[in-house]
């Protein structure tokens, strides 16, 4: 199985997939614009279930190279938790290992209460105001909030970035692929960085529990 991503082969894993190939190596700014080797679309070729999402601008590119021999299956990549349990699950079906699905979301659920238990905690009580990025909404359910406001994925111009301004909000939820945060330099607010990708590990518990740690560190 082959993978473009960590963030499409943490899903895998998740789902009971066990030899993936990642063609975007971990670490790399922004996946989606990622340039394919020639290397790696020969292991596109030679893979017999392929992996993308929609918005890779290279998601073609895997698609001749895999030719008419392997299975193509298009992600939706959205850590918003019920997004995930039942994008896991449907990957389970698709690979065969339901159960191994359905364990993985069980375990999700429970770590993800401690997680937002442990983050709310710090919130003293009181949810945060908080604006982010189009792409890590789903961060702020951690925190027990929704986003008074949200920017991106392109820059905020000068209006949104007086809107954003007028929400006062405590915390700025950016994009670790995308920053956009930045443009909200002059906003009264601490920048949390929210990391949407697994690292080599392919755990995607991980993105959770990182971004629970960063929230908790903000907040305190």
């Amino acid at each position: 199985m082959v993978a473009a991503s960590t963030w499409e082969a943490g899903f895998a894993k998740a789902a009971g997939a066990t030899d993936i190939t990642v063609i975007v190596p971990p670490g790399v700014h922004h996946a989606a614009d990622y340039d394919p080797k020639p290397s790696d679309l020969a292991k596109v070729a030679e893979a017999d279930v392929v992996l993308y999402a929609a918005f890779e601008g290279f998601a073609g590119k895997l698609k001749e190279a895999a030719g008419s021999k392997a299975k193509l299956i298009e992600v939706s990549l959205d850590n918003a938790p019920d997004k995930v349990k039942a994008e896991v699950r449907r990957l389970g079906g698709e690979f065969g290992t339901a159960q191994a699905a359905e364990a993985w979301t069980a375990a999700f659920d429970t770590e993800y209460t401690a997680l937002k238990e442990k983050v709310t905690a710090a919130t003293k009580g009181t949810a945060p105001v908080i604006v982010s990025q189009a792409f890590v909404v789903w961060a702020a359910d951690l925190a027990g909030a929704q986003p008074a406001g949200v920017f991106g994925p392109q820059p905020p111009t000068a209006g949104q970035i007086s809107e954003l301004a007028g929400k006062k909000p405590q915390l700025v939820l950016d994009n670790s692929a995308m920053p956009g945060g930045d443009a909200l330099a002059g906003v009264e607010a601490k920048r949390v960085v929210i990391n949407n990708f697994p690292d080599q590990g392919l755990d995607l518990l991980a993105v959770y529990r990182a971004g629970a740690d960063a929230l908790t560190a903000a907040l305190g």
